[in-house]
């Protein structure tokens, strides 16, 4: 069965309503980055950071998958298909895709201050004193600007065993994730779907741009990828 890689950014989630965190301005929800994503400003006022990302857990049970996490599940059906997300909700999932990496944490995930791998389930608001298991304070399960990316190796791994690549939603422009597309063997098919494409197709042998959004690109690529499987 042929292996299908999948990148994914923020462009899938917009589709069902999730914002895309940043906007032109550099802001995140009105918030400097600094402020709300990065260990320092969970220092500097984790009141501040844990009510951001309270309220983003809390839009996720408001949202469902749209067509494009829905044509990925589909996907499985015909091949061995596994998924890299940038995203931190969970629509992936609940459309039905069984092999999922978050690169960059889940919002319905918890984690100990003092211990990156302490993590737990967790699907209502972080407060102040709310304590893991080692008895520290828990934070969100989410990689921050000046954090390393834990899963990153795992993701590339993957990622060399592409017979095809698809990239979907995102920019290719936050790194590490963007070095991704260069672990793919030379030759290897790599379809992009995005509405406003800024990747340069001579750079790639065998890239295919498609210039549509994810709820009409992705349906038809899969459409497409199936009837040739035959």
């Amino acid at each position: 069965m042929k292996k299908i890689i999948v990148l994914t950014g923020a462009g899938v989630s917009a589709e069902s309503g999730i914002n895309t965190f940043r906007d032109a301005d550099g802001l995140w929800e009105g918030h400097d980055v600094m402020e709300v994503a990065t260990p320092q400003g969970f220092h500097k006022n984790p009141e501040l950071v844990l009510n951001f990302y309270n309220e983003r857990r809390r839009q996720l049970f408001n949202v469902f998958p749209n067509e494009a996490h829905k044509s990925l599940a589909l996907l499985e059906e015909h091949f061995d298909v596994s998924i890299i997300t940038q995203n931190v909700d969970d629509l992936h999932e609940r459309a039905g895709s069984t092999k999922v990496i978050h690169l960059h944490g889940e919002l319905l995930k918890a984690r100990s201050i003092h211990n990156p791998n302490s993590i737990i389930d967790w699907k209502t608001d972080i407060k102040i004193g709310d304590l893991s298991e080692d008895g520290k304070q828990l934070r969100p399960h989410i990689v921050w600007f000046g954090e390393e990316v834990p899963l990153l190796e795992k993701a590339a791994n993957i990622t060399q065993t592409a017979n095809i690549l698809i990239i979907i939603g995102t920019s290719m422009q936050v790194y590490p994730a963007a070095s991704l597309i260069h672990y793919v063997s030379r030759n290897t098919p790599i379809f992009f779907i995005d509405p406003k494409p800024n990747i340069n197709q001579t750079d790639f042998n065998g890239l295919t741009i498609i210039q549509a959004s994810a709820a009409k690109g992705v349906p038809v690529l899969v459409s497409d990828l199936i009837a040739k499987e035959g």
